[in-house]
């Protein structure tokens, strides 16, 4: 057989591999309803994601700031996001574009309806992905409670109330948080009260409670590949919505920092990415978190 026979039955060979290969997945695919998803090559994939949600902060008065020395302790041993965004204000309409990519037509703090939506978001991705969801609220009365506000507790920071899609027996309450770290769902919220989350009480207060609470989890997820996410939910209306991010954990590069403008659609598309989910809403146009890993 000549070479050129040779070449011209190879690329048949090949042709036809591909072409099977390509079937075979569409089977797979119209079987599943859609394309199996994959953790983005540019962010790892933790063990276990804990995102800490602070209140009504800029970026310089809590990063450099000698009244949040756990927080810039955190910073120095992970990674500083140093142009990263909310949203919008007031508060609630961040929760929910964090969350869900979108504000849900929310523009205020006022109490909404359990379940309003059925939008996609972090949540219900997560749980259709098979994976571990959950959250952990400071003074919510009792687990699944979507009681609006008690003592210092508020709903209008808790957006996965707003989803049906998500069941409520996944909201916890903080005393609820395991001291089995490995128990903990694969991503999860903690959502401190009024006084704790700087809200109502002063960054010192926030930053004391972050130490007390989460650096034992924060320690532990050094050595167990897991991340611990600190942010805000917005500025405190006068430094043009710019606040803290800062990210700690085994794959976050000790003393890095990032210049790239992140905002929560960013951070979202961020967490979907390491557990290769789908994305919710705005999510869809965001940009991962790069340049502070570790590999």
């Amino acid at each position: 057989m000549s070479g050129r026979n040779v070449y011209i039955r190879g690329r048949a060979v090949v042709a036809s591999a591909l072409a099977f290969t390509a079937a075979a997945v569409g089977l797979w695919t119209g079987f599943a309803g859609s394309a199996p998803a994959h953790a983005a090559a540019a962010v790892p994939t933790p063990d276990h994601v804990v995102v800490v949600v602070f209140e009504n902060h800029a970026y310089s008065q809590v990063i450099g700031s000698s009244s949040a020395p756990y927080i810039n302790s955190l910073k120095t041993g992970g990674a500083n996001l140093s142009q990263s965004y909310a949203e919008t204000h007031p508060s609630q309409p961040n929760y929910f574009a964090l969350f869900s990519g979108s504000t849900q037509g929310i523009t205020d703090d006022s109490c909404y309806t359990p379940g309003f939506s059925s939008a996609p978001n972090l949540a219900s991705e997560l749980i259709a992905a098979g994976k571990t969801w959950g959250s952990y609220n400071e003074t919510l009365p009792s687990q699944g409670s979507t009681t609006c506000s008690s003592g210092n507790y508020a709903r209008k920071h808790n957006p996965w109330f707003g989803f049906s899609n998500v069941p409520t027996s996944s909201a916890r309450t903080f005393a609820q948080f395991p001291t089995d770290y490995t128990t903990l769902p694969q991503v999860s919220f903690v959502v401190p009260n009024l006084c704790s989350d700087m809200h109502d009480c002063s960054v010192s207060t926030g930053d004391t409670w972050l130490k007390n609470n989460l650096s034992a989890y924060a320690t532990w997820a050094k050595t167990h590949n897991s991340l611990l996410v600190v942010t805000f939910d917005e500025d405190n209306r006068l430094a043009g919505n710019k606040i803290p991010t800062v990210l700690y954990g085994q794959q976050v590069t000790a003393g890095s920092s990032s210049t790239t403008t992140y905002n929560h659609y960013d951070l979202l598309r961020t967490l979907e990415d390491m557990h290769g989910l789908t994305h919710a809403g705005n999510a869809a146009s965001g940009k991962d978190i790069t340049g502070i890993w570790t590999s």
